[in-house]
């Protein structure tokens, strides 16, 4: 009796503490949406992976409280999904989730309100939700309050907050009205700097005239060196736009020359020119137009990036069969060991000997880029491959 009488009293305490800690729902994410448009409730997902340290701390030591359960029981519909696995592998794309735990508030449209990040304590845990779950985050649809002419300044630093990399777009016009509607005599904070720079892309956008009309409040937060550097940047994405005719697979070299040099001068345009040509030639896969601008570019290779000849050695490993173009990218290469070694570049550099007939240098390069690493990397793997062919 008394182990019957014992056996019930535990029964009754587990059941009593699973209702007091969060209880999340296992359904597929389209039915959670559902069920909180429904019930006018935002979403909440932990978003976490099995390995995650913190993970199991917030499941052990926050999700497990009394007054955390009350308050997402009565007020969320709760989720948990394990980003590396089925369904969560499609919301850690959707929603950007790199780190974990990652925190996903959703209204009832899927769209993002909030995402925050790491091991909380319980009285900052419960401060975030009810800061979230506010009357004004259930408005409905963001594209809808945005499409009917919001401009509350912290609804649309939210929009660029959470959308930036999940719908660029739509961050980059809350942006432009963001700043459209900002006081000429209100100086520019350093958060809003932050904005502006992010997301102007072109001459065009709206938000670069803000950024050309404001010049003497914005170097106030940067050296005048990296605006002009930004600037230029902008006028010579331009630039290179109206030179590139996909219609002919070509770029306009003395178009580009003749507006590139009064900006940043011969040399850095002619620089822009090569990059631009790289670029270009390997998206068009035109791989001979790519070698004989690669060739002529990294002539004097000491002075390049090791990582910027090493994607070029790459290019021509797949692409060029002339024996003397594949010896200088093994120059290339080897600059890019000699810095640090990795499985990539020693990988690149034992193909590119392999093709140029050092078969003893290729195996020797092939076993070091197999051996650089345990996991399931594509360049071991790859070594492996040109070893069997080796051999």
């Amino acid at each position: 009796m008394k182990k019957l009488v014992s056996g019930v009293f535990l029964f009754t305490s587990i059941i009593a503490f699973a209702q007091e800690a969060i209880q999340f729902q296992n359904l597929p994410f389209q039915e959670l949406i559902g069920k909180a448009k429904k019930e006018n409730k935002i979403v909440f997902i932990d978003a976490y992976a099995s390995w995650c340290g913190p993970c199991k701390l917030m499941e052990k030591n926050i999700f497990s409280q009394k007054s955390v359960g009350d308050y997402y029981n009565a007020n969320f519909v709760n989720a948990r999904f394990d980003m590396e696995k089925g369904e969560g592998r499609d919301l850690a794309r959707k929603y950007g989730v790199r780190s974990y735990p990652t925190y996903l508030f959703l209204n009832g449209d899927g769209e993002l309100i909030s995402q925050n990040y790491g091991y909380m304590e319980e009285g900052l845990f419960l401060a975030m939700a009810q800061d979230i779950n506010s009357p004004n985050n259930k408005k409905g649809s963001l594209k809808e309050r945005f499409a009917n002419g919001e401009k509350d300044p912290e609804f649309l630093v939210n929009i660029m907050k959470l959308s930036s990399t999940s719908d660029f777009e739509f961050a980059k016009k809350a942006s432009e009205r963001y700043f459209e509607n900002k006081k000429k005599n209100e100086e520019l904070t350093r958060d809003e700097l932050g904005y502006l720079f992010f997301f102007i892309k072109s001459v065009e956008d709206p938000n670069y005239k803000v950024f050309a009309d404001r010049k003497a409040e914005i170097i106030k937060y940067v050296p005048e060196d990296t605006y002009k550097q930004f600037d230029d940047q902008m006028k010579l994405s331009k630039i290179i736009e109206e030179s590139v005719d996909d219609k002919n697979n070509r770029i306009d070299e003395k178009a580009f020359l003749a507006k590139a040099e009064p900006i940043v001068g011969k040399e850095e345009a002619q620089m822009r020119l090569n990059q631009t040509k790289l670029s270009y030639y390997e998206f068009h896969e035109n791989y001979p137009a790519y070698e004989t601008t690669a060739l002529e570019y990294y002539k004097n290779p000491d002075s390049f990036d090791p990582n910027e000849l090493l994607r070029a050695a790459w290019v021509f490993s797949n692409h060029v069969s002339n024996t003397a173009s594949l010896k200088k990218a093994v120059e290339w290469a080897e600059k890019s060991v000699m810095r640090s070694e990795t499985s990539e570049n020693t990988y690149i550099l034992a193909k590119l000997y392999f093709l140029t007939g050092n078969k003893e240098m290729a195996k020797t390069y092939a076993e070091m880029s197999k051996n650089r690493t345990t996991n399931n990397d594509k360049f071991s793997n790859l070594a492996e491959e040109l070893l069997k062919e080796i051999k």
